[in-house]
């Protein structure tokens, strides 16, 4: 930090669409934290923000949150959530003009939704950020040829908007070319500030001890996938490898899938009714538990899982998912092109090695085994999707010679992924703008252009005799947008129409 930083902080303000529960929430909360803690003056801004269901940090008040727009709809039966989405950051965008905030800070920093980043350009002064989780272009289905034309004007309303940041950053290098993909008219090159994860231990709780002592018998081992139940996680692969593989027919070992699960979502109802009917198929005896269920009454709540060789989960806590990753044998990360992953770290932080797809984000995170070659760095294996390739990856890790996958997972997380980490990143990159003059956008130049040209001619026809009009709009020129430009063109109108200059000549 310079020491201008020291001596006046920057005011840094975070516009996030909804602050609940999610690896982006858990993103911009770190790096609110992270900010705090080095010495900037830090406030969140948000749209919605149950303070019965977010993080700690932000219901006990260590950051500062201030909500907008709560109270305006999500959504019109059940569609048009995009649409929704850009009135309420619109909205938000709007409260902080009226209540005269706007102009409060340095800098915003604004992921997930880019729609507002026009209006802080051209009504505040402050630097923008965009971290971009991955371009909302690839993120909605376009299943038919309405659904595509819908879409289209929101496609070209983000790559509008995010041409206003003065800085953008990705989540990943993968993020990073499928930016570029999405964004063809935007030629800069965005830096990767990677996410990261808590090396602070977690409290595990009773009820959880005793659903996992319930769940396996001593001398047990198993695997662990770790995913939302939907489709495009691909946990049929974790499913379809274990079973081709010798741990299929050895007693002492298990395969746990566990992951979110919302009973009103039909996709996630499907998706493991879908995986149940393999598991069947498979031969592979299995176990449900509802862990919600289970909450509400662990006492009487029966759980059949011992003799079985895979267990699912639904909607684990924090707890439960520490508890499962610090005891597994191994993660098998199972989706194809994920933007980045959190979960392998969350693994590699407890020294256990990772299975996941030569894909996407975990290219990024995962330093794949080569005999001889990495024993003192590997962290786990990337493969291709294909049971076969994983299967044989499993029976490799029975007969692997000693690795200390706990030395190696735990430097690797803390050499690149740690809150510090991505703190000095976030730091350096804000370094890069905030000193820095802002300037106009071409289209600013143009629309205030046509601005001053409409206001000149409604004042010549509602007032032709009259200078002083000019004069208030130079000052408002200069006093609140800034404008030099505007500031010499009205004061310029306001000479030629006043007495001024017809004095000066007569003299």
């Amino acid at each position: 930090m310079t020491d201008q930083k020291v001596n006046t902080p920057i005011k840094v303000a975070f516009i996030h669409p909804d602050l609940g529960i999610g690896g982006a929430e858990r993103l911009v909360v770190d790096a609110a934290l992270g900010l705090q803690e080095k010495g900037y003056e830090v406030k969140m801004f948000t749209s919605h923000c149950d303070k019965d269901h977010c993080f700690e940090e932000i219901k006990n008040g260590t950051l500062e949150v201030e909500v907008f727009g709560d109270n305006l709809p999500t959504n019109f039966n059940k569609k048009f959530f995009i649409v929704f989405a850009t009135l309420r950051q619109l909205f938000l965008t709007w409260k902080l003009y009226t209540t005269g905030q706007l102009n409060n800070y340095d800098l915003y920093i604004v992921d997930q939704l880019s729609t507002c980043l026009p209006f802080l350009h051209l009504f505040s002064n402050a630097k923008l950020l965009f971290y971009c989780h991955f371009p909302d272009k690839f993120l909605s289905y376009r299943t038919s040829l309405l659904k595509t034309l819908y879409r289209i004007p929101f496609d070209l309303t983000e790559q509008f908007a995010l041409s206003c940041a003065d800085k953008i950053v990705v989540n990943s290098k993968f993020t990073r070319s499928m930016y570029h993909k999405a964004f063809s008219l935007l030629r800069n090159e965005p830096d990767v500030i990677y996410p990261c994860v808590d090396l602070e231990p977690i409290k595990i709780e009773d009820v959880d001890k005793n659903l996992f002592d319930q769940m396996f018998n001593d001398g047990d081992k198993y695997y662990l996938s770790i995913n939302r139940y939907e489709g495009k996680k691909n946990v049929k692969l974790a499913l379809r490898a274990f079973a081709l593989s010798s741990a299929a027919s050895d007693d002492k070992l298990k395969l746990v899938i566990c992951g979110g699960y919302d009973p009103r979502i039909s996709e996630n109802v499907a998706n493991l009714q879908t995986l149940e009917k393999e598991a069947k198929e498979l031969k592979l005896p299995y176990s449900t538990i509802a862990y919600a269920t289970y909450r509400k009454d662990f006492d009487s709540f029966n759980i059949d899982a011992k003799d079985k060789k895979v267990i699912f989960l639904t909607s684990i806590s924090t707890s439960l998912k520490e508890l499962l990753l610090s005891k597994t044998e191994m993660l098998m990360y199972t989706p194809t092109n994920e933007h980045f992953g959190i979960v392998p770290l969350e693994a590699m932080k407890y020294g256990k090695p990772v299975l996941a797809t030569n894909t996407g984000g975990p290219l990024e995170t995962i330093i794949s085994y080569i005999p001889n070659k990495n024993e003192q760095e590997t962290t786990g294996w990337l493969r291709a999707p294909i049971p076969g390739s994983w299967a044989n990856v499993i029976d490799e890790m029975r007969t692997l010679p000693d690795i200390d996958f706990a030395s190696n997972g735990e430097k690797r997380v803390k050499s690149k992924f740690t809150r510090d980490v991505m703190t000095w990143t976030f730091d350096e990159n804000i370094d890069k703008i905030i000193w820095t003059k802002k300037t106009k956008l071409f289209w600013e130049n143009i629309l205030f252009s046509l601005l001053r040209l409409m206001f000149h001619l409604i004042i010549v026809k509602v007032y032709p005799e009259a200078s002083l009009p000019f004069l208030f709009l130079a000052a408002i020129s200069f006093l609140y947008f800034k404008d030099f430009i505007g500031t010499l063109y009205w004061s310029f109108i306001f000479i030629l129409t006043s007495d001024l200059l017809t004095n000066y000549l007569n003299k």
